[in-house]
């Protein structure tokens, strides 16, 4: 990262993803009849919404680039915290729900994380510090779901 408003707009981006895509799965449990399932993904879109929303007030008077999908550089081919798309199967268990969305909250982490370790800009790294926690605790509440 070379700037916070670059660390700003790929959260945004990454947020808007995970919100989108969680969005989508809910929608597909939903119109399946899996309710169970649908307000998981829900709940997690919310949660993606909020993270997008404090992203987009951290940014208060910066100005943040405007970037196309292809300019961001991720780790893999879609942004950290979009969840497999296949989790839109109308036969998705619980389980298998939780562990989608183990996976990206952790891909998330990760992703927060290695910014963390290796930017040597103070600010980024406080933000990253936040978002760092922020997404352990979805970590966290994902994992003692899974051990129910």
């Amino acid at each position: 990262m070379q700037s916070v408003e670059e660390f700003l707009a790929y959260t945004i981006k990454l947020e808007q993803d995970a919100a989108s895509r969680f969005g989508q799965l809910a929608d597909a449990m939903d119109a399946s009849g899996n309710r169970e399932v649908g307000k998981l993904f829900h709940r997690l879109s919310n949660a993606s919404r909020a993270h997008l929303n404090e992203a987009r007030a951290r940014s208060g008077f910066r100005e943040i680039p405007v970037m196309e999908p292809r300019d961001f550089m991720w780790p893999d081919e879609e942004s950290p915290e979009s969840a497999a798309i296949w989790a839109a199967d109308p036969l998705i268990g619980r389980r298998q729900a939780l562990e989608v969305a183990l996976a990206a909250e952790t891909a998330g982490l990760e992703y927060y994380r290695n910014i963390f370790v290796t930017t040597t800009d103070p600010e980024i790294k406080m933000l990253a510090r936040q978002f760092v926690d922020e997404e352990s605790g979805h970590v966290t509440a994902l994992q003692k779901s899974l051990a129910i």
